[in-house]
This record gives C-alpha cells, structure tokens and sequence, in this order.
C-alpha cells in the first residue's frame, strides 16, 4: 500500500467511502464470483457417494484454496498500487478495501425492516427481514421481527464491519479478501446439516478462529454505542451455541434493555435458544434505537481508527 500513508487512515477511508456510497446495486459485487468458486468446489467435492472423511479433507482444500487465491489478488492489488503514483495508488486501495465493508449495506438492509414495522405494516416487515435472515418469517409478529432485524444487525456489525476492518488493519488487503472469502464460506456451506457436516467443517472452524476478537471487539463498540450493555455482554454472550455471535447479540440485549433470543422457526422446525437480556422483548422502537446504537459505534470505530493512525508505525 502507498508507504506514506498510515494504515488505520486507510482503513478508516474505506470505510468511509463504503459508509457514504454503498456498492452499486447494478454492478456484481466480488463476493458473488467467490461464491461461484465456492459452489464449484462443492459440487465437485462433495458428492454423496465420498465417505465422511474425503468430503472434510476437501472442504479443508476448499478453505486454503479460497484464502491462496482471495489472498492472492489482494497482494497482487497491493503491489499494483504500491508501484502507481502516490494518489492513484491510494484510490485503488481506498475502492479495493471498500468492497470488502458493509456498513451501508447493513444500515440499508435493517432500515428497510424498521420502516413498514414502525408504519405497522407487517407483512412488508416480514419481507424485507427474510432478506436479512434464513428464519421462517410467515407467522413472525412484531416482537420477533424485531428481534431477528435486531441479531442480525448485531452479528453482522462483527461479520461485515469490525471483522473485515480488523484483518484489513492486520493484514492489508490480502488479509481482508481472505477473511471475506472464508465467511463467504461459511455462510454457504459451514452448517450442521447431514450435507454440509463434513464438507463445510473447516469453512464454519476457520471463521471461528476469524471472528474470535473482531467479535469481542463489536460488543464492547456496541456497548459503548449504548452506554451500557457490558454486564448483559459478559454474563450471557456464552451461551450461545456461537463462540462468536453471542457477544454482540447480548451487547446489544444489554445496550437496548431488550430480550433477545429465544425459540426460532428453520423450515418449521422450532430451535430453542437462549435468552439475553432480562427484560421485555424489543417492538419497532427499539429497532430504530437499535440502528442509533449501531451508527454510534460506527463512529466510534471510525474515531479509533483516526486517532491510530497518529500512533501507526511509519
């Protein structure tokens, strides 16, 4: 990356530049020909007639595969900047480090559920929240969209914005493609089902040990974006069946004094989950206090980035 420039201030630009512009809705976004990678593999690899034991060693492939080649085009990105002039060397990293973020996607994504559930229009609720999770969302009332819009903005503040600026600052764009390449995977075959065990092991352990301080990093942002929420955090974040996720889900139980969790509806079958939090479940108001938690610690990540880069070795 341009070797003058500090790279938190980078970092903080991309993030910037994300935040105000989004990624055009008409352009393919990087992650789609990921995916196409991704199912590629699968459908080579993970036939039923391989035993147990070849799928998970080609999901294993599958995983180093995606960080050699995302790494890859993320160091050969670097070094093509590196060599350009000063400004255009810093508006390729600055793009190139955009497409990796997704805080406008997020804000764009959960303001579309909070709009029809505070108008009290349900069913558009329920269908701008199915864009968002993989929950039955038929019969779900106000509370639980609330509640599904509500984790999926706290689990996807860690996912597509503190993870991703993490590894960038960690690891330059190399470090960046790679981390969004593994939790592309894992959102696409690191599941418990009988076709996805195996093959999609080291995809869902990968992005554990990814997300495992990014994770305690957002709730700690989520707390301080609420002024509360750190005893809430740190009493029920293990309990959820997620190493990672229950840290900002019950950051953010905490920062709103909501109750989130609980039994959820996958392809009606009823999952029991925990509680977090001790009080009432949230109702549309508390998403749209939910979003100003999530733009407060925005700021704050932004803010930090800044003040680090007076400090970033140069």
């Amino acid at each position: 990356m341009p070797a003058s420039a500090p790279t938190p201030w980078i970092v903080a630009g991309a993030l910037l530049l994300e935040g105000a512009v989004g990624w055009p809705r008409r352009l393919p976004h990087p992650v789609v020909w990921v995916g196409g990678l991704i199912a590629g593999m699968e459908r080579a690899w993970n036939g039923p007639e391989r035993s147990e034991k070849a799928r998970r060693a080609f999901g294993v492939a599958t995983v180093l595969i995606l960080i050699a080649v995302a790494g890859g085009a993320g160091w050969g990105l670097e070094r093509l900047a590196a060599s350009a002039p000063f400004w255009p060397g810093l508006a390729l990293v600055l793009v190139c480090g955009a497409t990796g973020l997704a805080a406008r996607s997020l804000l764009d994504h959960v303001r579309a559920v909070a709009k029809p559930l505070t108008a009290g229009d349900l069913p558009a609720a329920r269908l701008a929240v199915s864009m968002i999770v993989g929950r039955d969302v038929e019969a779900m009332g106000e509370g639980e969209v609330a509640v599904a819009a509500l984790e999926s903005l706290a689990e996807s503040f860690c996912d597509g914005v503190v993870a991703p600026v993490f590894w960038f600052l960690v690891g330059g764009l190399p470090g960046l493609f790679a981390y969004k390449a593994v939790n592309t995977a894992d959102s696409m075959i690191g599941h418990m089902e009988e076709r996805w065990r195996a093959f999609g092991w080291a995809a869902a352990r990968t992005d554990d040990v990814m997300n495992w301080i990014p994770a305690r990093i957002a709730g700690g942002l989520i707390a301080l974006g609420g002024w509360q929420g750190w005893r809430i955090m740190w009493r029920d974040a293990r309990k959820h069946a997620s190493p990672n996720a229950g840290w900002t889900e019950a950051a953010m139980a905490g920062a709103l004094r909501v109750r989130l969790g609980g039994p959820v509806r996958y392809d009606g079958v009823v999952a029991d989950r925990p509680d977090f939090g001790d009080w009432a479940p949230p109702r549309a108001h508390d998403l749209r206090r939910g979003l100003r938690v999530y733009g407060v610690a925005c700021a704050v990540l932004m803010l930090l980035l800044i003040v680090g880069g007076f400090v970033w070795p140069r």
